[in-house]
């Protein structure tokens, strides 16, 4: 009988080790070779670049006015003492002042393009107009004295007429303004002295001053 007291500590030495390793295999954790839990994996950007952005279209450049036409005008002061002639080609023009006896001015300068002019001639003489619905409406200062116009659209032989020669040894300068109804203003200097104008007959230009034939052509910028 005393025998069974190695057995029974063997037995319970047995017991003992089964119990540990039941406890092992319960509450072990597993480990990272046999498919533990794994951090999670960053996802990789799935999404598109955005779009480079269409540029903004250009805005329409603003049209501009069309240049005003090539053309003469002629026309009367308001307080009809006087004419006024105005000659336009490619944005320039030209223009006469005269009251057929002893005030006149020559004046040039440019058109805009909608139109407005200011035209200066000898002396600080100045012109001041507006092209449109074809007619010119302005003012002229001529030595400290101002006229306002209406110049209407002439066709020839209306228009701005000049002759310039020397006749018998004196200098002649002729300036004419042919109105609508073939009314002519005009001054002829002789050696800068001023007096009114013969008539030019308006389909040739001719005239004669003292005894000679003299030829007034058309005036242009």
């Amino acid at each position: 009988m005393k025998r069974s007291g190695p057995l029974y500590t063997l037995l319970a030495g047995l017991l003992l080790a089964l119990f540990m390793l039941s406890l092992n295999a319960t509450t072990g954790t597993k480990g990272a070779s046999y498919g533990g839990d794994q951090p999670a994996a960053t996802p990789s950007p799935t999404g598109t670049p955005d779009a480079t952005p269409s540029p903004k279209p250009k805005p329409e450049p603003e049209s501009k006015p069309s240049p005003p036409p090539n053309a003469d005008y002629a026309g009367r002061t308001d307080d009809d003492t006087a004419a006024v002639s105005v000659s336009v080609r490619d944005g320039k023009a030209v223009a006469y002042f005269c009251d057929g006896r002893d005030q006149e001015s020559w004046l040039r300068g440019s058109v805009e393009d909608d139109g407005t002019m200011r035209l200066t001639g000898k002396g600080g003489s100045e012109l001041d107009g507006t092209l449109r619905a074809g007619k010119i409406d302005g003012t002229v200062d001529i030595r400290k004295r101002k006229w306002t116009f209406t110049a209407r659209k002439a066709v020839k032989p209306s228009g701005l007429y000049r002759a310039t020669a020397e006749v018998r040894g004196a200098d002649i300068d002729g300036g004419w303004i042919v109105l609508q109804n073939g009314r002519q203003v005009g001054i002829l200097n002789r050696d800068g002295k001023p007096a009114a104008a013969p008539e030019i007959d308006p389909a040739t230009g001719a005239v004669t001053v003292d005894g000679t034939g003299l030829t007034a052509l058309p005036v242009v910028p």
